[in-house]
């Protein structure tokens, strides 16, 4: 008999053996279904399989109510993985996107380093790079502020287009080697319930849009 086909977007060793050496593993019906491979022969298709059935069981809309899980198709993909001339992921780079009626557009950029490290930490920038006395979530702050991104105007330019049609949104991009790549838009970081500090925040951007 002729052999099976796999159906289009199942996760096969075939599938397995065809990816590079290095790649993130992901899903898109939650948060945190992250896997960083760095090296293809350090893992496996049955741990990899093993994960995906995990991710792909749970319904991610029973963990916090956030409406855009509840009827998403899932789906497992896998993308190249960035990484920076020291050999860690580069930073995420979360636009907090606020767009009133009026034209009137407010950006503040959240900068998460070492995600995936030891030391995470979590930093609050103005839309020309001054640092801001926030933060969301439970990420420390750095001891010094990052650089200012070379190519910032091209990574504002790209938020800007993709937060053009919400009054709020936040577009997350990577920037290496100064190109600039996609992540995902969110619409209910943390599912709303992020702490900011100061406690103010939370009341200032809730008037932005």
């Amino acid at each position: 008999p002729a052999p099976r086909r796999a159906e289009p977007g199942v996760f096969t060793e075939r599938v397995f053996d065809a990816l590079p050496s290095a790649f993130v593993m992901k899903a898109n019906h939650g948060s945190g279904f992250v896997e960083i491979v760095r090296n293809r022969k350090d893992t496996s298709f049955e741990k990899l399989d093993a994960l995906a059935q995990r991710w792909l069981s749970t319904d991610f809309y029973m963990v916090a109510r956030e409406r855009h899980y509840r009827t998403i198709e899932r789906r497992i993909f896998f993308e190249t993985l960035l990484v920076g001339e020291d050999g860690n992921v580069p930073a995420d780079l979360k636009f907090h996107i606020f767009n009133k009626q009026s034209g009137e557009q407010t950006i503040y950029i959240a900068v998460i380093t070492d995600r995936f490290g030891e030391h995470p930490r979590g930093d609050m920038y103005d839309v020309d790079w001054n640092i801001q006395d926030i933060s969301i979530g439970n990420y420390e702050r750095s001891a010094m502020p990052a650089p200012r991104p070379g190519n910032l105007d091209a990574l504002l330019s790209v938020a800007r287009a993709l937060a053009s049609e919400f009054e709020y949104v936040r577009v997350d991009l990577y920037e290496s080697n100064d190109a600039v790549y996609f992540g995902e838009l969110t619409f209910t970081p943390g599912a709303g319930l992020f702490p900011m500090f100061p406690d103010k925040v939370d009341y200032e951007w809730g008037r932005l849009f």
